[in-house]
């Protein structure tokens, strides 16, 4: 159910930081033209961290009911208070949400056994699948293979997304999880590569710019095919370092908005992509025949 390309939507916004309705609604729409595999809501490039709790439920709840089946919608419900990640899966169960996507908790820097308990609480309390989601770059903490290895035994922990973009980790885990724990990757950069491994799919940024491209190379990538996976990757290479000139999402929301599908609101203390790069993902998007 849940594999192939699975964008990590960002979360249109207006100029003064209002969520716009209209252009989630536009950029949905479009995901599921183009063949998007699954939805991400509210995750890091749904900017989870400048959203309020009743916004990051109203944007869950939308997504899912536009969706309304024809593809999974995974929400972010990670926290690094226990308790608040319980409240945001029950709150996504509720809103319809297929899965949640649980960040390790961020800042208070738990132990091994912290981030095992931490997850197993969550679901234990919780009957919603759990995605783990490893993303130390952005965290401060690092959740061992051998942790995500013990929180695999867990019935609805069904997967993690690993954005290290390690792939001896990658293999360590997939010889060392259950047949159907999901390893997914969460790095653009390294996605084919960690698919030809025996991954299933990529929680990928570029995405929100080449929906039709990424679902391809991740189709391609997953059924072996890996020529023609490759050369996918190289041609969107670009994009892929483009989209990470700044923080995500700085720069993935720009490029979604000089597309046209979207407005170019940001929220503070996340700030427009520089000027300084605008001609530089301009490049990028053109030179793959996105813009």
């Amino acid at each position: 159910m849940f594999q192939g390309s699975m964008v990590a939507l960002v979360t249109p916004m207006t100029a003064d930081g209002q969520l716009d309705w209209e252009g989630l609604h536009k950029l949905v729409d479009w995901h599921l033209e183009k063949g998007t595999h699954a939805i991400v809501a509210v995750g890091t490039t749904g900017e989870s961290a400048t959203l309020n709790v009743s916004e990051h439920l109203q944007v869950i709840r939308k997504v899912v009911d536009q969706v309304n089946g024809r593809i999974p919608v995974i929400a972010g419900t990670g926290a690094n208070s226990t308790s608040e990640a319980i409240e945001l899966s029950l709150s996504a169960k509720g809103a319809g949400a297929d899965a949640g996507l649980s960040v390790t908790p961020y800042y208070n820097k738990p132990t091994q056994e912290g981030l095992f308990l931490h997850h197993q609480a969550i679901a234990k309390a919780v009957a919603l699948p759990q995605m783990l989601y490893n993303v130390p770059g952005r965290t401060g903490v690092d959740m061992l293979p051998e942790t995500i290895a013990r929180l695999s035994a867990i019935d609805n922990i069904i997967g993690v997304k690993e954005a290290t973009g390690e792939l001896d980790r990658v293999s360590w885990l997939l010889e060392n999880t259950p047949d159907d724990f999901l390893v997914v990757s969460g790095d653009d950069l390294t996605a084919v590569e960690l698919m030809l491994l025996g991954g299933k799919g990529n929680i990928s940024v570029t995405a929100n710019v080449a929906p039709a491209e990424i679902a391809k190379m991740c189709e391609l990538a997953i059924a072996g095919k890996a020529d023609e996976a490759r050369a996918i990757h190289q041609r969107l290479l670009p994009v892929h370092h483009a989209m990470f000139v700044e923080s995500n999402p700085i720069p993935v929301k720009w490029a979604v908005a000089e597309m046209g599908l979207m407005q170019a609101g940001i929220r503070l203390p996340l700030t427009p992509l520089a000027d300084s790069y605008h001609q530089q993902v301009r490049d990028a998007l053109k030179g793959a025949d996105l813009l």
